[in-house]
């Protein structure tokens, strides 16, 4: 059976653009199976809204079965794979977070807060895979470097600090070779 791979974009993402659109097509290349939903409204997410439809499109999770998420795509991720029976193979969170900074209207804390305050269970998020990367960028206007700790503390992952990418935007940055190379060492 081959692999499968779930990209999740980021809020007022786009799954069809810049380096989410060129990892479709590598690992498409590659023999994965790879599904980049447009996630419902994506310029005010929930949390339940998000993580359902997730569900809806991955079904049941085995070994075979890959999440790359970017900001809060990966909490969609971590939200979702905590209410999971089986395990993944393994996830790639790209600028994800935990703790925000640089909101800069009450519109955008109000669509930000219940994904800040609404708790996880890190511990059962642990045991749904043994590999969890997290990437970072030295210079992300929203997502402090504190995140990478949490993330290493919380799920132990694998923590990885590119210089100068700011948040990863799709319309900004065309491809990650970094995503690409994890992905396929873990799933080998």
């Amino acid at each position: 059976m081959a692999k499968r791979v779930f990209i999740i974009h980021g809020w007022g993402g786009y799954p069809d653009k810049g380096w989410l659109k060129w990892l479709n097509k590598e690992l498409s290349k590659k023999g994965f199976n790879v599904y980049a939903p447009e996630m419902p409204d994506k310029e005010n997410p929930r949390i339940n809204d998000w993580v359902s439809y997730l569900g809806k499109i991955v079904g049941d999770i085995d070994k075979d079965t890959y999440f790359i998420g970017h900001s809060i795509g990966c909490q969609t991720i971590i939200r979702f794979l905590e209410s999971q029976k089986c395990n993944a193979g393994g996830v790639i969170f790209v600028g994800g977070w935990i703790t925000l900074k640089g909101l800069e209207s009450k519109e955008e804390e109000e669509v930000a807060n219940p994904w800040l305050n609404a708790l996880i269970n890190f511990n059962k998020v642990k045991n749904k895979s043994k590999k969890f990367i997290a990437l970072f960028s030295d210079n992300d206007p929203y997502v402090p470097l504190e995140n990478a700790k949490i993330f290493k503390d919380k799920l132990n992952a694998k923590i990885i600090i590119e210089k100068k990418k700011g948040h990863f935007i799709e319309n900004v940055t065309k491809t990650i070779p970094v995503v690409l190379k994890e992905l396929l060492k873990i799933s080998k």
